[in-house]
């Protein structure tokens, strides 16, 4: 016998059982949000940009000043009573950098949104019509590629009265030709693959397959390149402004405030640097989540920053 036996134990012979073990299936969007919660800077990254949200859009209601009221107290360096100082006229630069903030972001928003709806759907049916259609398609595209950005915008823009919605919309329509050709770029791999023709067999139609089928399977890049946009219409936003074309008073924007605040860079700094500090705090606490979500989107990635 090769095995030492107690007497009296009946289980000596009997093998152990190995260990028990269980495998955790988990889900694409799991995985994109375990990946994307390990990247550190955009984690930082994101809830930086929730509380500059936040504080844009519910401070105001909080604040005992209004953007639009004046004070007594002009040209006063920043304090407990006016945390970001007062304009030399009187108005509390902490109320207005919220107001601008929340302009700077609807506009921002509003130009991710427009473009990448518009794109995506244009995009996704030229990659899976090709031929004639995507050739027409990506021409126009391709003009609207062509058109310059800010000589339109200063134009359209001027004559809008500075309406914050209108400066959106003008953007949106001259950006939505880049998130096209990103779509197209993907769906032509996509509609090649097994489940498209599996939905053809089973008789779905054109748009199904579109709206339900490459469109899902394209989501990684058009949230990143989304991201990417609302970095862009910030930007954007912030030169409209500072040329004298974009919101325009009463209401104000972060480069509008920058723009009024330029001549008084010496005198009084804090008008200038703080609302230009947001700017860039938001431009990229934007960059790097996108970063990230372009990181958990892509399961090539082999460099996941911890």
């Amino acid at each position: 016998m090769t095995e030492t036996e107690a007497p009296g134990s009946a289980d000596a012979r009997i093998p152990q059982a190995p260990h028990e073990f269980t495998v955790r299936q988990r889900s694409q969007t799991q995985l994109v949000l375990r990946r994307f919660v390990r990247h550190r800077a955009a984690m930082t990254s994101l809830v930086v940009f929730v509380l500059i949200v936040l504080w844009a859009f519910i401070g105001p209601h909080l604040w005992h000043y209004s953007y639009q009221k004046y004070t007594p107290d002009n040209s006063q360096p920043p304090s407990w009573k006016h945390p970001f100082g007062t304009d030399a006229s009187g108005y509390d630069a902490y109320a207005q950098v919220m107001r601008g903030t929340q302009t700077s972001l609807k506009i921002a928003i509003l130009i991710a949104l427009g473009s990448t709806l518009v794109g995506a759907v244009w995009g996704a049916v030229a990659g899976f019509y090709r031929g004639f259609v995507d050739a027409l398609l990506m021409r126009i595209a391709d003009l609207v590629l062509t058109l310059p950005l800010f000589a339109i915008a200063l134009v359209i823009s001027s004559r809008s009265g500075g309406s914050w919605y209108w400066i959106a919309v003008v953007v949106a329509g001259l950006t939505w030709a880049y998130v096209s050709r990103l779509v197209r770029s993907t769906v032509l791999s996509l509609r090649e693959k097994e489940f498209v023709e599996a939905a053809r067999a089973l008789g779905a139609s054109d748009a199904r397959i579109i709206f339900r089928h490459l469109l899902p399977n394209s989501l990684g890049p058009i949230i990143v390149n989304a991201t990417v946009l609302v970095a862009t219409g910030i930007l954007t936003e912030t030169a409209l402004s500072f040329l004298g074309f974009g919101v325009q008073p009463p209401d104000t924007s972060l480069g509008l405030l920058v723009a009024q605040a330029q001549t008084a860079v010496d005198t009084r700094p804090w008008l200038f640097y703080i609302p230009g500090a947001f700017i860039i705090a938001i431009a990229l606490t934007i960059n790097f989540i996108g970063d990230g979500l372009r990181d958990a989107f892509d399961p090539r990635q082999q460099r996941v920053r911890q």
